[in-house]
Order: C-alpha cells, then structure tokens, then sequence
C-alpha cells in the first residue's frame, strides 16, 4: 500500500520546516493557534512542519520548566530543514534563529519567501 499524502503538491515532500515564532508574548494560546495556521499553509505547499509550540498542550499535562522546552525544542529544529521565522517578539525564536544560523540551516520570515526559495 502506497504512503498517504499530507497535500496534493508534493514539490517540496519530505522538505522538514521548523515554524518558529512568539509563544508567552502576548498569548500563548493565541500564539499557538497561530503556528498551527503557519504550519497548516506548509502542508498546502508540501512541507513537512514542526510546530514547537504544540509542546503547549503537554505542558499542561506535564509542566516542566520553561528552560527544558527550549532544549527539548532546540533538538527538534536542529533536525529540521530549514526554519520558518514569523513576526512577533520572541527571545526564543531570536535565539532558535541564531542557532539556525550558526548551524547553516536557512532562515526564512514568510511562507511565501520559503515557498520561493525551494521552487
């Protein structure tokens, strides 16, 4: 049986994106919410993508220190691709960025300069 398919536009398949972007400022759920949409516009394009702000919802279930996500999530972007940088104040995403960077995976600030940038 042949794999499903996460979107009919398999240009960019298996292409991992790690969606990084404000968390705590100023609404964490709202936040979230946000990255999902990122991440869901990804998958139209054929992406494949990492949304660390999903760790909210473990969070609640098992809370750890703000610092462990960080790491658990800096792990993850490391295996990514490349990153998708969204506006909005955010010390984490300033420094997964800087991480990306040091590391030489590609930083982009809008779906549409990572779709561009792949084609």
């Amino acid at each position: 049986m042949p794999p499903r398919q996460l979107s009919k536009n398999t240009m960019h398949k298996n292409k991992t994106v790690y969606v990084a972007g404000p968390y705590t400022k100023p609404d964490p759920c709202a936040n979230t919410h946000r990255a999902a949409a990122i991440a869901g516009e990804l998958i139209e394009h054929g992406f494949i993508p990492f949304i660390p702000h999903l760790t909210h919802f473990w969070h609640t279930m098992h809370p750890r220190p703000y610092e462990f996500w960080l790491d658990y999530e800096m792990v993850w972007l490391r295996k990514c691709d490349c990153v998708l940088r969204f506006d909005g104040e955010s010390s984490g995403a300033d420094k997964e960025v800087i991480e990306a960077e040091r590391l030489g995976i590609p930083v982009y600030f809008s779906v549409e300069s990572l779709v561009e940038a792949m084609a």
